[in-house]
C-alpha cells in the first residue's frame, strides 16, 4: 500500500542554508572590522591633526614674540576660526574642528592662543584635513572591495563545504528510508569525518542491526507456532469428522476450520517475510480471474468488468491474484457493509464497501496483524488485508487503501504492465 503523497512546503537545500550562513556571519564581521578601522583611523587622524595644530601654535607664538612676525601659517583673528576659539584664557592653548567642507577641502582642525592680556589679538593655526579624509575613503574603499572579493571567494567554499555535509546526511537519511520501507538489510556503513554524523550513521545502522534481529526472530516464531500447529489441528479436523451428526458437531466443525485457516493465514505470511515465494507467471484474462475469485468467496458481490472473454489479458500468477482479490472482498464484507462492488477496468481491480471505512491509523501506516483497526469493523485477526499487501508486492503491483468521499472502504489494485 501506498499512501497518499501529502503536500510539503518548499523545502530549502541544507547546503544552502549553512552557505547563507556563513555568507551572513562573513558579512557581519567584515562590516564590524570595518566600522572598527574606520572609527579608529578617523579619531587617530583627528588626534595626529590636533597634536599638530598644538603644536603649531606654540611654536608660531615663539617665533611671534620674539620677532613679532608669523610662521608656520599662522594667523591672527582669522575669520573662519571657530567661535569656541575667539576668545581662549589668557596663555592656554586650545583646539576645535570647525566641520566647514568647502567642496572638496576640509574641514579643519584649529588650536589659538591669546597673544597677551584681555584683548589682545588670538594666533590661531589650522590643519586642513582634506587629504587625510580622502585617505580615509580610500581606505573604506579599498575594505569594501576586499570584503566583496573574500566573500565572492568563500561562499562557492561554504557551499562546497556545506554540500558534504549535506551529501553524508541525505547518505544517512535515505538508508532509514529504505529500512523505514521495509529493507532491513540497507546501512549506512562507515562514514568519514568522526562528528555528529558519523554518530548519526552508526546510530541508524545499529537501529537496523537491532531491528532486523527483533523481526527475525518474530517471524521465526511465527512460522514455527504456525507449523507445529498444522499437525494437531489437521487431528482436530479428523476427529470432528467423527462425531455423530447435530450441532455439536456443526460447532466444533466451524471452530476448527477457522483455527486452520488461521494456521494457513500464518504460514503464508511467514513465507513471505522469509522470501520464501516467488511467483508463477502466465498470461490471464483479468475480468475471468476477478470473477472466479468473486465467485469463490461466497459472498454476493457485484462484479462490474468488461466482458469477461474479451477481457485484457495481463501476465501475473493468477493463484495470488485470487488471493488478493478475495481477501479484499471478504474484508469489505467482514468489516464494511453492502453493497459490496468489484470493478475491473483495464489493470485496475477496484473493490469498495458501503461501511464505515478503513481507520485512519491503518490508512497512515498500513495494515497490522492481529489488528482490525476499530470495534465498528467487526470481527477478525487482521491478516487479510496484511496476506493481500504482500502479495501484491511480490506481484510488483500497487494495492492502494483509502476512503470514499460519500463513506466506505475502496482498495485499489492495478498490476504492472
Amino acid at each position: 500500500m501506498r499512501p497518499f503523497p501529502l503536500p510539503r512546503p518548499a523545502r530549502v537545500p541544507l547546503r544552502w542554508k549553512i552557505a547563507a550562513l556563513a555568507a551572513a556571519t562573513a558579512c557581519l564581521v567584515v562590516t564590524a572590522v570595518g566600522v572598527l578601522v574606520h572609527v579608529w583611523t578617523a579619531r587617530d587622524i583627528r588626534s595626529r591633526a590636533e597634536a599638530q595644530a598644538f603644536n603649531g601654535v606654540y611654536s608660531a607664538m615663539d617665533v611671534y614674540r620674539r620677532t613679532g612676525a608669523l610662521a608656520d601659517g599662522a594667523e591672527l583673528d582669522p575669520a573662519a576660526l571657530p567661535p569656541v576659539l575667539r576668545h581662549p584664557a589668557d596663555g592656554d592653548r586650545h583646539t576645535a574642528d570647525d566641520g566647514h567642507v568647502d567642496g572638496n577641502v576640509g574641514p579643519s582642525v584649529w588650536a589659538a592662543q591669546r597673544t597677551g592680556g584681555p584683548g589682545s589679538p588670538v594666533l590661531a593655526v589650522r590643519v586642513n584635513l582634506s587629504s587625510e579624509l580622502h585617505e580615509l575613503r580610500r581606505l573604506d574603499l579599498t575594505m569594501a572591495v576586499a570584503s566583496a572579493a573574500a566573500l565572492a571567494a568563500a561562499a562557492p567554499l561554504a557551499v562546497y563545504g556545506a554540500g558534504l555535509l549535506a551529501r553524508r546526511l541525505r547518505r544517512v537519511s535515505e538508508t532509514a528510508a529504505r529500512i523505514s520501507a521495509g529493507d532491513l538489510d540497507a546501512r549506512s556503513g562507515p562514514t568519514d569525518g568522526g562528528d555528529e554524523v558519523a554518530d548519526i550513521a552508526a546510530t541508524v545502522d545499529l537501529m537496523a542491526d537491532s531491528l532486523s534481529r527483533r523481526l527475525r526472530t518474530e517471524r521465526q516464531f511465527t512460522a514455527d507456532v504456525a507449523h507445529e500447529l498444522r499437525t494437531p489441528v489437521g487431528g482436530l479436523l479428523a476427529a470432528a469428522d467423527l462425531l455423530p451428526p447435530g450441532e455439536t458437531e456443526d460447532l466444533l466443525r466451524a471452530r476448527v476450520r477457522d483455527l486452520r485457516a488461521l494456521v494457513e493465514d500464518l504460514l503464508e505470511i511467514s513465507r513471505l517475510d522469509a522470501g520464501a515465494e516467488q511467483p508463477v507467471r502466465a498470461p490471464v484474462p483479468l475480468g475471468a480471474v476477478v470473477s472466479e475469485a468473486v465467485a469463490r468467496t461466497g459472498f454476493g458481490a457485484r462484479l462490474t468488468a468488461t466482458d469477461t472473454r474479451h477481457a485484457e489479458t495481463v501476465e501475473t500468477d493468477p493463484r495470488r491474484l485470487e488471493r488478493i482479490v478475495a481477501n479484499l472482498v471478504v474484508n469489505a464484507h467482514r468489516h464494511g457493509d453492502t453493497p459490496v462492488r468489484v470493478t475491473v477496468e483495464g489493470r485496475t481491480v477496484v473493490v469498495r464497501d458501503h461501511g464505515p471505512g478503513f481507520p485512519a491509523d491503518l490508512l497512515r501506516s498500513g495494515p497490522r496483524r492481529f489488528h482490525t483497526g476499530a470495534a465498528e469493523r467487526g470481527s477478525g485477526h487482521g491478516l487479510g488485508l496484511t496476506i493481500a499487501l504482500g502479495q501484491a508486492r511480490l506481484l510488483g503491483a500497487e494495492l492502494r487503501l483509502d476512503n470514499a468521499p460519500d463513506g466506505g472502504a475502496v482498495a485499489t489494485l492495478r498490476l504492472p504492465a
